[in-house]
């Protein structure tokens, strides 16, 4: 695993880290009133027929973020030159672009040319998650869109579902997040669902030796393998938070801390002292801070090696560039 851990390590190298400059509360106030008033509508507008949708647009906003910054880069599709980071692997499994594309719509008709793709999908993850009754954070604007997307970036850059607490650290910390930033933003998995795929390693064949990972809860084990019954098994899919997964609450931690985290990533929240600890804080507490500081990490990654002033564009359509 030498080469891809060089890979990522060049691609960081690359990427410019956090430049918030230029972002603030009610940016398009005089440039396009109404403007996250359009975005709220048009997400309650997708939210109330699919609340389902809310996890993977937070996740799509995630996944923006951790790929040159908070730039839209996410929804570009790939050219015939150019394969872009939406047909990454890790984001191959994205949806919701609909959301996106429909209030970019609605905004080019009253306000072309102004408000940026990389804002709309920053303000949708916001309000998809306020609607299903999360917790709700401020999302200051000024985005600019990316003009670059690039599907070996995504690939690397994109923390995995099997990382390890020193990888995940890694890779939270070269995009300017910290490890409290990890524990708390990994709690997002406390909606939606996975496919068997992403952890079937956990279950079937966890060192090569056709066994589980010792580290996971033994009935845990067992419910899954009833549910994807092979390690090959890439069509199934099963809820990240069992019995939970629709309602944005602090549920996460009281399963990571029985040993029943889905993937290696949640497990390893318990190999490190600052993210347990935080784990059995809102185990315990039945998530007492956990929106508050759910909001805070989430505003924080928001700003991520952000584009402003004349740096990128403001695309037409959020699929391709001008």
């Amino acid at each position: 695993m030498a080469f891809p851990r060089l890979i990522f390590l060049l691609v960081l190298a690359i990427i410019p880290l956090c430049n918030a400059q230029g972002l603030k509360l009610g940016y398009y106030q005089k440039t396009c009133p109404g403007a996250e008033a359009i975005v709220q509508k048009t997400t309650s507008h997708y939210i109330s027929r699919a609340p389902t949708l809310a996890a993977p647009l937070l996740r799509m906003h995630f996944h923006d973020c951790f790929v040159r910054g908070c730039d839209g880069s996410v929804l570009l599709n790939s050219t015939k030159n150019n394969p872009a980071e939406i047909d990454a692997f890790p984001n191959q499994s994205l949806r919701g672009f609909q959301v996106i594309e429909a209030a970019k719509s609605e905004l080019e008709q009253k306000c072309p040319d102004v408000v940026s793709c990389a804002d709309i999908l920053a303000l949708v993850a916001r309000d998809a998650i306020s609607l299903i009754k999360g917790p709700y954070w401020n999302v200051p604007l000024g985005r600019r869109d990316g003009k670059v997307s690039i599907m070996l970036e995504a690939l690397f850059n994109l923390p995995p579902p099997f990382a390890n607490i020193t990888t995940l650290k890694a890779q939270f910390s070269s995009v300017g997040l910290n490890a409290k930033d990890l524990v708390v933003l990994s709690g997002g998995h406390t909606i939606g669902n996975s496919h068997c795929s992403s952890f079937t390693s956990r279950i079937y064949n966890f060192t090569g030796k056709g066994d589980t990972d010792p580290t996971m809860d033994a009935n845990y084990v067992a419910r899954l393998k009833s549910k994807c019954t092979s390690n090959n098994d890439v069509k199934t899919i099963v809820e990240m938070d069992p019995g939970s997964f629709k309602t944005f609450d602090g549920s996460y931690y009281s399963l990571v801390a029985k040993r029943r985290g889905l993937f290696q990533s949640d497990a390893a929240l318990l190999d490190d002292n600052e993210t347990k600890a935080y784990v059995k804080l809102q185990a315990m507490s039945h998530g007492s801070t956990f929106f508050k500081d759910f909001a805070e990490s989430m505003e924080k990654m928001g700003r991520i090696s952000v584009l402003t002033g004349k740096a990128g564009e403001i695309r037409k359509h959020c699929s391709f560039i001008n």
